[in-house]
């Protein structure tokens, strides 16, 4: 289920955002103004830099970090605390404030302020009360700025053992590199690879959602329409079963909304779907974009490998063909726009200008008033 709500939510994603030189398409469907030589604003790759470097290497230090018990000494920041505790709000247990056998990382912030910290030098075997408020904006209304006590037993203390980064770190950890300077050049270069691909992912929605903008449509094709509102709410409905409730609680409970404004916000949303679907097959039509059988079967393959399938069989059994190639037409398609888009210089508007002069003027009068208190 998690492999086939990634694959659908990155299509989804990718056109759901979304000319000069080019002539117009009309089918009985959609009309599209300008698709070719669309245009969009300039933008730099984000540099990475050493302290980027660093804070990655940290974070895969900290993934690659075991633990072991330990019994001769107190509770740590940074330690995991196998607790059991029990909250109590005018000597009554209130819903939600009990727990047996909870895995608790000591200053990750998980519960209220006071409560981690409160278990900072207690031992295994120990049981003592936390006097407690919660904050004014929580959640629970019944709960928020109300004094409670949790009693709580430590029952394990785990303690982190994060590698240090060396040599053999480097070898045990990476296949290119053996030494820490190597692996910080091989970081880097993973880190621009990532940010280049993210930056050209941003520009390509850009692109496509000018292309958006210039698409009119004439009329919904209702079975399409039809069949990407049951697809998004099977989806939805995987989730509800994933947290053991009621559709109709699942919406009102995580999603914050009655049955009735999900269908609207769901009918706009296939509507929207099968927009690009129609103005991405009418492109790739004119344009020869098409994939061949070979080119599918290649695209299939880094479908599978991306989003973690054993084979493309196995992908093809769980999305259907039929999908995917529309997945694989709208990605070539997204690509062409891009490659043929302008990229411009960002505009400056007048009233900026305007703006900022008297932003200017605002701020010397600020000053010379904030000197003279």
């Amino acid at each position: 289920m998690k492999k086939l709500a990634v694959l659908l939510l990155a299509a989804c994603t990718a056109f759901s955002l979304v000319g000069c030189g080019s002539k117009e398409l009309k089918d009985q469907y959609v009309t599209i103004s300008e698709y070719k030589g669309v245009e969009i604003e300039k933008e730099d790759v984000t540099e990475v830099t050493d302290t980027d470097v660093d804070t990655e290497i940290n974070s895969r230090l900290e993934a690659a970090a075991t633990s072991t018990e330990v019994k001769d000494r107190a509770v740590q920041s940074g330690d995991t605390a196998t607790i059991d505790y029990v909250g109590k709000k005018d000597g009554q247990e209130f819903e939600g404030g009990s727990a047996t056998d909870y895995p608790l990382e000591i200053g990750s912030g998980t519960f209220i302020d006071g409560f981690e910290d409160g278990i900072i030098g207690h031992k295994t075997g120990e049981t003592f009360d936390l006097n407690l408020t919660f904050p004014e904006n929580y959640g629970n209304a019944d709960l928020a700025g109300k004094p409670v006590v949790f009693t709580v037993t430590v029952k394990s203390i785990q303690q982190k053992n994060v590698p240090e980064l060396n040599d053999e770190f480097v070898k045990e950890n990476s296949e290119k590199s053996k030494t820490v300077d190597e692996y910080k050049k091989e970081v880097k270069e993973e880190l621009e690879k990532k940010d280049k691909e993210n930056f050209e992912a941003s520009m390509k929605e850009k692109a496509w959602a000018e292309v958006m903008d210039n698409t009119e449509v004439t009329k919904y094709p209702e079975d399409k329409v039809d069949e990407m509102k049951e697809q998004y709410r099977s989806q939805y409905e995987q989730m509800a079963s994933y947290y053991g409730v009621e559709f109709s609680e699942f919406l009102t409970q995580y999603m914050n909304m009655e049955e009735e404004e999900f269908e609207k916000q769901l009918d706009e949303a296939a509507k929207n779907s099968v927009k690009q679907e129609l103005a991405a097959d009418l492109i790739a039509k004119e344009m020869k974009l098409t994939p061949t059988d070979k080119e599918y079967e290649k695209i299939f393959e880094d479908y599978a490998s991306q989003y973690g399938f054993t084979d493309v069989d196995a992908m093809k059994e769980q999305i259907g063909e039929d999908q995917l190639k529309e997945m694989a037409v709208q990605d070539k398609v997204l690509d062409w726009v891009f490659d043929n888009a302008k990229q411009v210089e960002a505009k400056e508007d007048d009233s900026d200008k305007d703006s900022g002069n008297d932003s200017k003027d605002e701020g010397k009068t600020d000053s010379s008033s904030d000197s003279s208190k």
